[in-house]
């Protein structure tokens, strides 16, 4: 174990035993990825009552929720008719910009304090956010919840060589059919409006089922939502809505790309693209 790592996992147990109450154990916000599997080992390593909590998005990669319950984490299912897709038949395709998704999902409160595996590595919209080790955070406008992120210095290299040492085992995601571990990559939603454009593609071509759900939901929205703008943007027409949703970052870019001879076939243009019957 390198003498730099050795101390950062002192200060991570340091840090959570500050924060033990018998009385009121703390949330490890436990989402199946591998920081999260790192803190959920620290907090054993440190002693302290905790409770490891998974909250069930409904589109996490097969095989989360199982490694969750392996890993002793309590599921917590969506309340009724707030699964992913019962949201988007209300509120149609989330965005970068519109993340309803998450809020109804992830982020409200559980216990008054939650132990998170934020790390400021992971890109420079977390450096910029995540400044000291705990946080108030505040969800739904009044429910006060005390964050504390142990592995907030933490690096990759960090990251892979203690859950080597501890011999973790991780979700299936970060294994090859082999058996060998990618640290590198990341767990999350399929299709996560926030991952990049080509990460989502890719999300739908090996989860054909996916695209067809977001089809099927896609189309009860608009169907149920005739007045809206995005019914009238797209024609009603869920192909060309998906269409934008998924491959441009905004109407005008879609429009430049228009057929010269009318609307394209948006329908045909994505079971071309994905080789599927929709």
């Amino acid at each position: 174990m390198r003498p730099e790592l050795q101390k950062k996992i002192d200060q991570a147990i340091r840090l959570l035993k500050a924060y033990d109450n018998a009385d009121n154990p703390v949330e490890i916000a436990y989402s199946g990825g591998k920081d999260s599997d790192v803190i959920l080992q620290l907090a054993k390593e440190a002693g302290i009552h905790y409770r490891a909590i998974y909250r069930n998005t409904t589109i996490d990669p097969p095989g989360t929720i199982k490694h969750a319950k392996e890993m002793g984490a309590e599921i917590r299912q969506p309340r009724e008719g707030k699964r992913f897709f019962d949201l988007v038949e209300k509120r149609g395709y989330p965005s970068r910009f519109v993340r309803f998704c998450c809020q109804e999902l992830k982020e409200y409160k559980v216990l008054d304090k939650c132990v998170m595996g934020v790390r400021r590595e992971e890109s420079r919209a977390r450096t910029e956010r995540y400044k000291e080790p705990t946080q108030c955070r505040v969800y739904n406008k009044k429910e006060h919840v005390e964050a504390i992120y142990p592995i907030l210095e933490w690096t990759l290299q960090d990251v892979t060589e203690y859950l080597l040492d501890r011999k973790v085992k991780c979700a299936p995601v970060y294994y090859d059919a082999d058996g060998t571990f990618h640290p590198e990559r990341r767990l999350g939603c399929i299709a996560c409006p926030m991952a990049y454009k080509k990460k989502r593609i890719e999300d739908f071509k090996k989860y054909p089922g996916m695209l067809k759900q977001y089809i099927s939901r896609g189309r009860k929205f608009l169907e149920t939502h005739p007045d809206c703008k995005i019914a009238q943007n797209y024609h009603g027409d869920v192909y060309e809505y998906f269409t934008r949703c998924l491959f441009y970052d905004s109407d005008a870019e879609m429009r430049k790309y228009d057929g010269m001879f009318g609307r394209p076939d948006f329908k045909a243009f994505l079971e071309n693209y994905f080789n599927i019957k929709l």
